[in-house]
């Protein structure tokens, strides 16, 4: 089992940043992959950003490449999102999810149906 909460999100203008925590708990932390995808108002929930167990692998939707980083502290079985230079579309409600099976690969981790345990989300809101 892998509990997952997000936390960081909140109302920002349009050019600054925020940065977004998932603190998990349960399975050891350094065992599993973790994503990011977010959901805007009346759309589909869509990849953001992963990285492997180890930390080694980054990969990010084409979209959002240069802006948002991801990043994990096995220590603190902490992932990160830092979101710099945010625009009104980057509005979303923003989730952490796992994957614990699986090789980490770049063709499929940003497969939604492949992540196992899913974080309640957080709200980020980006004003113009």
């Amino acid at each position: 089992q892998v509990q997952l909460v997000e936390s960081g999100g909140g109302l920002v203008q349009a050019g600054g940043s925020l940065r977004l925590s998932c603190a998990a708990s349960g399975r050891t932390f350094s065992s599993y992959h973790t994503g990011w995808f977010r959901q805007a108002p009346g759309k589909e929930r869509e990849f953001v950003a992963a990285i492997s167990w180890s930390g080694d692998s980054t990969d990010y939707a084409d979209s959002l490449k240069g802006r948002f980083t991801i990043s994990k502290d096995n220590a603190k079985n902490t992932v990160y999102l830092q979101m710099n230079s945010l625009k009104p579309e980057d509005t979303a409600v923003y989730y952490c999810a796992a994957k614990t099976w699986g090789i980490y690969s770049p063709r499929n981790i940003g497969l939604e149906s492949d992540y196992n345990y899913w974080g309640q989300g957080t709200q980020v809101t980006v004003s113009s």
